[in-house]
């Protein structure tokens, strides 16, 4: 009988060791793994060379230029100041009277998952079926034709930070998005952002 028992220990023993890998010291850990298995597909829309020309700047700084000017390139501002020039075959905009300003981030947003105007359909916030649902990601909820985002895009808001809702603790991930018309949400989703996990603790 102990005989039978030590051949058994020993084939368990044996069938262990044959588990131990190949030996050539990779963890499960280092193999390549998909973190962003929705990647942007944001490309920027074509746009002339413009020069906004006479307007009050508040250049992002804290600082306000009365009749500063701003010149755009590829869809980028170039320059900030009061004595720019046009370069040529540029469009020059006259903007006396009008203010310019920074682009603003909506750093808390439920535009697209909570659609303004609201619609039931597309309500899509909150999962609520556990306290802990941190693997939930908003942007599967992201409606890209809520008419909120051509509102928000009215008022200067440039960039929106789409969380979950806060019905549970941990709501699941969030996501940065450009503020653009798109058909999908992936063709707004601002490149390179990083996730980010809501948590509404109270």
């Amino acid at each position: 009988m102990k005989k039978l028992l030590w051949s058994a220990g020993l084939g368990v023993c044996l069938a262990l060791g044959a588990c131990g890998g190949s030996g050539d010291g990779k963890k499960k850990d280092d193999v390549s793994r998909v973190f962003d298995p929705f990647p942007s597909t944001y490309t920027a829309y074509p746009s002339a060379t413009t020069l906004i020309t006479n307007a009050t700047v508040l250049d992002g700084k804290g600082g306000l230029i009365e009749g500063g000017s701003v010149l755009i390139e590829a869809g980028q501002i170039k320059a900030v100041g009061t004595d720019l020039t046009a370069p040529d075959g540029a469009v020059t905009v006259n903007a006396e009277g009008k203010w310019v300003t920074p682009g603003i981030i909506d750093n808390h947003s439920y535009l697209g998952a909570y659609p303004s105007p609201g619609v039931e359909a597309h309500g899509d916030g909150n999962e609520v079926s556990g306290p802990v649902t941190a693997e939930v990601w908003v942007e599967h909820s992201v409606w890209p034709q809520d008419p909120g985002f051509t509102r928000a895009l009215a008022g200067g808001i440039t960039s929106l930070q789409i969380l979950p809702g806060s019905a549970n603790l941990f709501g699941g991930r969030g996501v940065t998005l450009k503020n653009v018309p798109a058909r999908t949400m992936q063709a707004m989703k601002f490149p390179g952002a990083p996730y980010t996990l809501k948590m509404a603790c109270g």
